[in-house]
């Protein structure tokens, strides 16, 4: 009985192996081929998702692919991460193993995020009182956060914002000579493939007191900048601006129907 369950459990410990080993090999083709397309300087990291890989490379169809790259410089920003998550990748395993990956997916989503770190950079080269924030995080907005800078005396038309297409900017500065959080609520646009800031609110972090007036008017100058990106990666169209996580700002946009390689998968592929 033993020997038994022992055999077993070496046998599932070697398809956990091949499974894992030929998941490698097809990241690593779409790797390099995402390299070459991105025009990245090194591979990005790639991950199929799903278990098992290779019940997936039988029928030639993965559900999720994911590819990123962290710290990839992008003009004046020096800590971007870009980003590709495809759905429906349709290929042979054959077509993905090699030096030159092929695929193609039913539907992609392509990112750029950026961190405070590069928006506070920005800020603080304007000058006068901006050039003095310590300190620059970015939250995302909850509904309450809005309502609550109206009753604190903001303008009514705040509640007009979308909190999914804004954010929160907390920025660390010197006020009256003392340290204080100074919060800057903002709608994020996409115009013209860039992400713009557009300050709406400034006021003390937290309490909602206002703040004098030199400071509101040096963080409304300061942080209304646009954030660009470029193309975002395979060239989809930038669409929407978003927080998606504490001290991450997002500029992103899907597309459909995408093609990897030459465009066309080989023979004996499911598509």
């Amino acid at each position: 009985m033993r020997r038994s369950i022992a055999a077993v459990l070496a046998v599932g410990a070697v398809l956990v192996l091949a499974d894992f080993g030929t998941a490698a090999a097809a990241e690593y083709g779409i790797s390099r081929q995402m390299r070459d397309r991105l025009q990245l300087p090194e591979d990005p990291s790639v991950r199929v998702q799903g278990f098992s890989f290779i019940a997936q490379a039988v029928t030639g169809r993965y559900d999720q692919v994911d590819v990123s790259m962290q710290r990839v410089p992008i003009g004046s920003m020096r800590t971007p991460v870009i980003g590709v998550r495809m759905y429906g990748v349709r290929a042979p395993i054959a077509d993905l193993v090699g030096s030159d990956a092929r695929f193609r997916a039913a539907a992609a989503r392509s990112s750029v995020q950026i961190g405070p770190l590069d928006v506070r950079r920005m800020v603080v080269a304007r000058g006068g009182p901006a050039a003095t924030v310590e300190r620059l995080t970015v939250e995302q907005v909850e509904p309450d956060t809005i309502d609550e800078a109206v009753v604190a005396g903001g303008d009514p038309t705040l509640r007009g914002l979308d909190p999914r297409t804004a954010a929160l900017f907390a920025a660390e500065m010197p006020v009256d000579g003392a340290e204080t959080r100074v919060a800057v609520l903002s709608a994020l646009v996409v115009s013209d493939g860039a992400l713009r800031i557009v300050p709406r609110d400034v006021r003390e972090y937290g309490t909602g007191e206002p703040v004098p007036a030199t400071v509101r008017e040096a963080l409304t100058d300061a942080l209304a900048i646009d954030l660009d990106p470029g193309p975002l990666p395979l060239g989809v169209p930038a669409t929407t601006a978003s927080v998606p996580g504490p001290d991450v700002l997002e500029i992103s946009g899907s597309v459909r129907d995408l093609a990897v390689g030459d465009g066309e998968p080989s023979s004996g592929s499911t598509s």
